[in-house]
């Protein structure tokens, strides 16, 4: 009847209302009932940052600090992501288009120097910083590093060049800024395209001052370094958000089968006394004090008729603690982008089962490496490079292709072997049948091929008769 009266009343919203009608019928995902009810939020994803990010993020800090698993989980894919280091090989070449070995290594061996101590606090190397830099952008969500370049008042630079970096934490971007008339949002300015301008940042932690005012910094002197899921999303969120809630109530089970194992192992004794009552004898002595000293080949004679001594018997932990610590380490894996293997320290099983495992994680880390070295790596790289360049550290001769000046091969940790013997023979078999080079087999190892080369070399010509 409501159909039909606002078929007459309102032609255009009944035909609408009619679509959705057919919409329903023909998806039942779309339809919440008691049995498949689902929460349908339509709001902005970044209103949805503004809400959560906060909290999301204090609560991945708090399992970090007190949750061994939690911690492992960012252990482990900061070692898998980052490792020892991210090895960086220039790759510029001459206008013959051969590559320039020795510009090269003069790239190399200056750009080890100043990696000695890039950090403007002097605090960390370069792979040190990396490790933090990486540790922070997963667990936050986010995190900025500030370019500090040339002679700025108060600053003294720890290396040979005018060039530092510095890591601020998303504390250090205040979530709750934003005017729109002056396109501030969440304490990022960005232009009408949508391209970012300056970043609004605190210059001391906020915990220290509540009344601090922010300070307008230059967008080309900021990495922001975010975990986004969403388009023009403005802030990043924790890796550890689609699983805080099955961490804290692992956290919180695995706590209460320990403590209730504890009590457990304490053995405790009582007396049964009888069901039809107490004897005359055991009435005049229930109000005296009785002690058993416990110890082996107890003989005891204080026990009145009718009583018994029992123990109270230990089951705990529950024997189904493991298979259930297990499922939830496994859906942990799946929503942390980890392998359950690798968080559990669970490696049973055959080479063909840890190697599918091995390389199906593999991806999932080389993506993550290579959003780290496309955002933080290269950019440190071609500032740093520039600089040399101005501040004449570096002679380019007339021979090289100024168009590979920045080029470089950038890799991370390399992938464990399961069975030495296999996977070298593997790669002899590809390298054989060209399907690969010796350099791409040296570098997926972890390893430079020009030093390998100059190693190998060096070695032969000791090895020759004189």
């Amino acid at each position: 009847m409501f159909d039909k009266i606002l078929t007459h009343l309102a032609p255009r919203l009944a035909c609408k209302r009619a679509q959705a009608k057919l919409m329903l019928r023909a998806y039942e995902a779309a339809q919440a009932s008691r049995l498949y009810p689902f929460k349908l939020d339509q709001s902005d994803h970044n209103a949805q940052v503004t809400r959560a990010s906060v909290s999301l993020r204090a609560q991945a800090r708090h399992l970090e600090q007190n949750h061994d698993i939690s911690s492992g989980i960012l252990d482990v894919l900061v070692h898998s992501i980052v490792g020892s280091g991210i090895s960086i090989e220039p790759q510029v070449k001459n206008l013959s288009g051969k590559l320039d070995i020795d510009f090269n290594r003069q790239l190399l061996k200056l750009f080890n120097h100043w990696t000695s101590c890039p950090c403007v606090s002097s605090q960390a190397d370069w792979h040190s910083l990396c490790r933090l830099i990486c540790r922070a952008w997963l667990r936050d969500g986010e995190v900025l590093i500030r370019f500090l370049e040339g002679r700025l008042p108060g600053l003294r630079h720890p290396s040979h060049l005018p060039f530092s970096i510095d890591i601020l934490e998303a504390d250090f971007l205040p979530m709750d800024l934003s005017n729109e008339a002056k396109n501030i949002f969440q304490g990022i300015e960005k232009d009408r395209l949508g391209q970012v301008v300056a970043y609004h940042l605190y210059s001391t932690h906020p915990d220290n001052d509540f009344q601090q005012k922010t300070t307008a910094i230059s967008a080309n002197q900021i990495i922001h370094l975010k975990l986004v899921k969403r388009c023009h999303q403005h802030r990043g969120v924790t890796l550890f958000a689609p699983v805080l809630r099955r961490l804290n109530d692992l956290k919180e089970y695995e706590d209460a089968e320990r403590i209730a194992a504890r009590v457990s192992a304490a053995m405790t004794a009582y007396i049964k006394k009888p069901k039809d009552g107490f004897s005359p004898l055991a009435m005049q002595s229930a109000n005296q004090e009785r002690h058993f000293e416990v110890q082996p080949g107890l003989f005891i004679d204080g026990l009145n008729p009718g009583e018994e001594i029992d123990t109270i018997q230990s089951n705990r932990p529950s024997a189904m603690l493991s298979e259930f610590c297990k499922s939830m380490l496994r859906a942990v894996a799946a929503g942390t982008r980890t392998s359950y293997s690798s968080i559990a320290k669970d490696y049973n099983g055959t080479y063909s089962a840890q190697r599918q495992e091995l390389v199906e994680q593999a991806a999932h880390y080389n993506v993550l490496r290579q959003e780290f070295i496309a955002s933080f790596i290269r950019p440190v790289w071609a500032r740093w490079l520039n600089l040399m360049l101005a501040a004449n550290k570096v002679q380019l001769s007339p021979s090289l292709d100024k168009g590979t000046l920045f080029d470089a091969d950038m890799q991370g940790p390399v992938i464990p072997w399961i069975d030495p013997l296999k996977e070298v023979r593997a790669d002899e078999v590809a390298v054989s049948a060209g399907f690969k080079s010796r350099s791409q087999v040296i570098r997926e190892r972890g390893g430079n091929p020009l030093m390998v080369g100059e190693q190998i070399a060096a070695e032969q010509s000791l090895e020759k008769p004189e």
